[in-house]
């Protein structure tokens, strides 16, 4: 018995160590910095960066060789990425923040249900089986596959739009909504200054009086933003328009002139209420009375004489 166990032991002892002589033999040494600078990441695991994972995208950081272009962390930012820089001493891109946009304002006042659907509940099979429950084949299906997606909490449907709803606090821009959605209504824009951003909400590009029709906030590819906006922001396209994030400078003025309302401005004070024209003008103060001159003594002038007769001679 105990000449069996020796043997299993020196067994043992073998092939443990064939087993380590192995390992070093075909060891794969790693950059050392792959592990500094998975540090540094968020480890959110989103794959908004275009990667399965934080450590493969810190991998990939570390083998760049032509700099970081093109490699960017959604969740971290550019503080992240200038970290990231420092420690493989390159240079980092910053990029301006992003947040999702839904780009359907389709509520169901504006545009109500034509028929009803009773099958999965899923925007993707939907999707693929027929244009939805409205006469706008293009709009949000409400069925919530982008809130599923979202992995921080950042996504909520309402329930009297049946339109998803952007907690821009928690949103990261990982695009897994945007990829999720298969009418395609989900952008990531950039959240602009002071949170400030204005986007078309509406992606129909049927015409305008077929849009109009299906949905009374539809945009009718009528021009008139295109031509207000100075800075060359918006385009038309497919009876549709589009403001450029990167052109635009916020001035709103394409919101007053949109006759559909398909204009959104996020982020900005209420504009200010103008007093009417006749309560302004029964408001206001008349200027004051200038008081007619008073003539004084010294400033009266003299009474005019009344001419003399010339008396007649008397006849001798």
């Amino acid at each position: 018995m105990g000449i069996t166990i020796a043997i299993l032991a020196l067994i043992g002892a073998l092939g443990a160590g064939l087993l380590y002589i192995v390992s070093k033999k075909f060891e794969v040494k790693e950059d050392p910095r792959i592990a500094e600078v998975a540090e540094v990441l968020p480890q959110a695991n989103c794959g908004g960066c275009g990667f399965p994972g934080c450590a493969a995208f810190a991998a990939a950081c570390a083998k760049s060789e032509g700099g970081l272009d093109g490699l960017f962390c959604p969740v971290g930012g550019s503080p992240v990425m200038e970290k990231v820089g420092t420690i493989l001493g390159m240079v980092a891109e910053k990029k301006d923040p992003l947040v999702a946009v839904v780009r359907c304002n389709g509520t169901c006042e504006a545009r109500p249900r034509t028929n009803v659907y009773d099958g999965a509940s899923s925007c993707a099979v939907a999707s693929a089986l027929y244009k939805g429950d409205t006469d706008c084949s293009w709009g949000c299906l409400g069925m919530a596959d982008c809130v599923h997606a979202c992995e921080f909490d950042a996504m909520y449907m309402d329930s009297e739009t049946r339109l998803p709803v952007i907690i821009e606090d928690k949103c990261v821009a990982c695009g897994a909504c945007v990829k999720a959605c298969p009418k395609f209504i989900i952008e990531l824009r950039r959240r602009g200054p002071k949170g400030r951003r204005i986007f078309v909400s509406c992606v129909n590009k049927d015409k305008g009086g077929v849009a109009k029709k299906a949905c009374g906030n539809a945009c009718i590819g009528c021009s008139l933003c295109f031509k207000e906006c100075k800075f060359e922001a918006i385009t038309i396209a497919d009876n549709l328009s589009y403001i450029d994030h990167t052109k635009c400078k916020l001035c709103r003025k394409c919101v007053v002139v949109c006759p559909t309302h398909a204009i959104h401005e996020i982020g900005f004070p209420p504009p200010k209420k103008e007093a009417p024209k006749e309560e302004a003008s029964a408001g206001a103060t008349p200027p004051p009375s200038t008081p007619e001159a008073t003539p004084t003594a010294e400033t009266t002038p003299p009474a005019p004489v009344a001419p003399t007769t010339p008396s007649t001679p008397t006849a001798p």
